[in-house]
This record gives C-alpha cells, sequence and structure tokens, in this order.
C-alpha cells in the first residue's frame, strides 16, 4: 500500500504538469521532454556504525531539468523514501523555483534512513559518505542541496566541508541552509514562515479583509508553523488555534503565544495547555477562522472534508497540504487558496540569496534579506493572481502554468543538443 502511494506521488506530479500544460497550449515535443526527469542516480553505499558492524544504506539524487539554470532541491532523511518519491519532489521544485522567479532548474536527495535512530556519529559517517556518491552531480554551477524533513543545518555543514575536502578548499555555495558560522544566510531558520506571512497578508488585502481583525489557525507547529504564528500575530491577526502531532488547543479569544511556547518547551506539545481547550486536529482544520494555515503533512484537507472548511483563506505551508480532490471543491465554495509551490517558497527565495552571497563573499544583513524577500514573493503572487484571473482558473493551476511556460521557454530556445 506504501509503495502505491509513493507512485502516486509521481503520478499526481505528473497530472499536475499535464494540466497546466493544456492550459498553456504545450506543444507534444516539449510536453514529453518536461513530463519526465533529466537523470536519476541511485546509491547504494556502506557505514561503519558504532557498535563497529557495516550497515549498507540506498540513497537518491534525482534533477528534474536544468534549463533555468543549476538545480536546487532539499535532501531527506527518511525511512519510507523511495525513487518515485524523489522524483515527484524534484519535479516540484522545477515548478516552485520558475514559479517565483529564480534561476533554478529542480532536484532531490535523498537517505533511506530513520535518522532520529543513528547516533550523531553515525550520522556524520552516513552524510559524508552520501555526500562523497552524489558528489558527481551536485556543486555551486551543477547541484545546490538544501535541509528537509529529517536533515538539519549541521548535516548542510558536512556536506559543505565533505566537498570542499574533494576540492582543496571552501566550497561554501555548493549548499545552502547552513550555519551562519560557514557561510549560511541571516534570515534562513524562518525564511519559510515568513513567506507564508507575506502572502497571508497580501492575499488578505486582495480580498479586503484587511479592515477586520483576522482570526488564524495553524495545523503544524515545527519551524515553519511556529514562525507563522508569531510573525502573523505581530502583523496584527489574531492566532486563535494551533495543532500539532499531538493535539490541538483552541482560545476564540486568542492564543497567548509566549505561555503556548513554555508549555510546548515544557511538555513537548500544545496539547494540556491550560489557557485554552483541547479539539482535535480534524475540528482545528474546520473552524470558522478567516485563514487557515495546513502546516503540518499532506493530505489533510481532502474530499472528505473540503465541504467543511470554514476558513475564508488557506495559506498552504506544507507540501500537498490540500489533496487533488479537494481544490475543485474549495475553488466552487469560493475559498481562496494560496497554493504551497508559492506559499512555502520563502526557504528556497532565501536560499537563493544564500548561494548568491556565498559566490560573491558578501552578505547582508537581515533586514535587507527580508526586504528582498518581500519583493520576490509577492511578485510572484501578482504574478500568479494575474493568471488566474485571466485565465479563469484556480490559484495552484494558475502558478503550474505560469511555472511550466518559464521553464518551457528556456527549454525551447536552448534547443536540443546536438
Amino acid at each position: 500500500m506504501a509503495v502505491e502511494t509513493r507512485v502516486s506521488a509521481y503520478e499526481t506530479a505528473q497530472r499536475r504538469f499535464d494540466a497546466a500544460a493544456d492550459v498553456i497550449d504545450l506543444s507534444d515535443d516539449t510536453r514529453r521532454s518536461l513530463r519526465e526527469v533529466k537523470r536519476e542516480l541511485t546509491v547504494h553505499f556502506p557505514v561503519r556504525m558504532d557498535d563497529g558492524s557495516v550497515h549498507v544504506f540506498t540513497g537518491w539524487r534525482v534533477q528534474h531539468n536544468i534549463s533555468r539554470g543549476p538545480a536546487k532541491g532539499g535532501i531527506r532523511y527518511h525511512p519510507d523514501v523511495d525513487l518515485e518519491l524523489v522524483k515527484a519532489l524534484a519535479m516540484l521544485m522545477t515548478w516552485k523555483c520558475a514559479a517565483v522567479g529564480i534561476p533554478y532548474g529542480g532536484s532531490k536527495g535523498a537517505v533511506r534512513v530513520d535518522p532520529t535512530k543513528l547516533s550523531l556519529t553515525e550520522l556524520e559517517h552516513l552524510t559524508r559518505r552520501y555526500a562523497t556518491e552524489i558528489a558527481l552531480l551536485i556543486g555551486p554551477e551543477k547541484d545546490i542541496p538544501a535541509p528537509d524533513m529529517g536533515t538539519s543545518p549541521q548535516v548542510m555543514a558536512w556536506i559543505m566541508d565533505t566537498i570542499s575536502m574533494h576540492a582543496g578548499h571552501s566550497v561554501t555555495a555548493s549548499v545552502t541552509g547552513k550555519p551562519v558560522d560557514v557561510g549560511g544566510s541571516e534570515g534562513r531558520v524562518d525564511a519559510p514562515g515568513r513567506g507564508a506571512t507575506y502572502l497571508t497578508l497580501e492575499a488578505l488585502k486582495y480580498l479586503h479583509f484587511e479592515d477586520q481583525t483576522p482570526t488564524v489557525a495553524i495545523q503544524g507547529y515545527g519551524k515553519v508553523g511556529r514562525s507563522a504564528a508569531r510573525l502573523l500575530s505581530e502583523a496584527g491577526l489574531t492566532i486563535v488555534a494551533i495543532g500539532d502531532s499531538k493535539g490541538a488547543v483552541h482560545n476564540p479569544k486568542g492564543l497567548d503565544l509566549d505561555a503556548l511556547e513554555e508549555h510546548r518547551q515544557v511538555r513537548g506539545g500544545v496539547a494540556g495547555f491550560k489557557k485554552a481547550d483541547a479539539i482535535g486536529n480534524d475540528q482545528l482544520l474546520e473552524l470558522p477562522v478567516t485563514v487557515l494555515v495546513p502546516a503540518a503533512i499532506e493530505n489533510q484537507i481532502n474530499e472528505q472534508n473540503a465541504s467543511r472548511i470554514q476558513a475564508r483563506l488557506i495559506t498552504e505551508g506544507a507540501n500537498a497540504a490540500i489533496s487533488p480532490g479537494a481544490d475543485p471543491i474549495l475553488h466552487e465554495r469560493g475559498i481562496f487558496v494560496v497554493p504551497d509551490i508559492i506559499a512555502n517558497a520563502g526557504g528556497v527565495i532565501v536560499s537563493y540569496f544564500e548561494w548568491v552571497q556565498d559566490l560573491q563573499a558578501f552578505f547582508w544583513e537581515e533586514e535587507e534579506i527580508n526586504t528582498k524577500l518581500h519583493h520576490v514573493i509577492t511578485r510572484a503572487f501578482y504574478e500568479i493572481l494575474h493568471t488566474s484571473v485571466n485565465k479563469h482558473i484556480d490559484m495552484r493551476l494558475a502558478a503550474y502554468a505560469l511555472a511550466v511556460q518559464r521553464v518551457a521557454n528556456a527549454t525551447t530556445v536552448r534547443g536540443i543538443y546536438p
């Protein structure tokens, strides 16, 4: 069953591409080219564990398209990952970079492993060996990895150091999402939540909701959810519900985020917070709020519950939080969706800034980075909104159509070698 789900991820990615290709009347030749990944590398590599035994791990690096620039995409450590999922995520990265107008193609990497079961030493050994195995594909001008599920700035630092050891000099631009001490960028940690916040505020403005005090429910309280909650609250919105994997809490008058964070650090989750009522995550999704931010896992809003969603605006903080079957239901009900392809693009935009800073060895202050992020992501929002209105299609299809057109233009003008 799990394999079928992962295959569906790639099939879903191709179906979304097909729908966008239909909107822009893409030629059959270009469609065939963009529908498949450019290259896929599978590696099997040994790692010596702390007990002296040797375990062989399987990993991948997939590049979907590099017509618009070097490939860009995270590295995921997860026990259930496989090649089909990595291909889907690589394709999504191509469209995400194109949708926000940064000069990258799309890629993705992964190792099938549960990182929580490794010691720090084992994690470092695995990372360095994996980086060595995929080194023929990655580099500042070729393919730039970043953190994803199960990886971290420390993992990126190990990869950067490994590539640097091979080169004989520091190659800081070989990865992004690194610690600031080794060429990382200010503002990178908050970037996904900050980007989602900027787009939520722009959407509220477009929908003429800025005159009221919008209420917000956030499902998922990891880095993206916590950052978005804090930034939306600072912008004057009222956060009334927050959920994580252990439960959800609701206070219609607004949550005390400082007290909730103290509770979370002690208890390990939001459940049991005394200044709010306990609810289920399914209830959180259906609250009568202005803004809903699903920032947890995929398919949380689906064909079964889409008709019960009461939010006026959904900012899709997590990849594929809305299932393909739910999209038309939400659209028909007049619920405005800021799709994942741009809603969580703040991370890759600031990763692009990090790469540029590393290449020029000149770094910007966080205020300048946040200003540049605001410019890039809001420009993308209005370009997609313009396409949506003009073509009478929803925001997701508009984003894909715009992205596919940009990649198709680059692919066509470059031609076929030789």
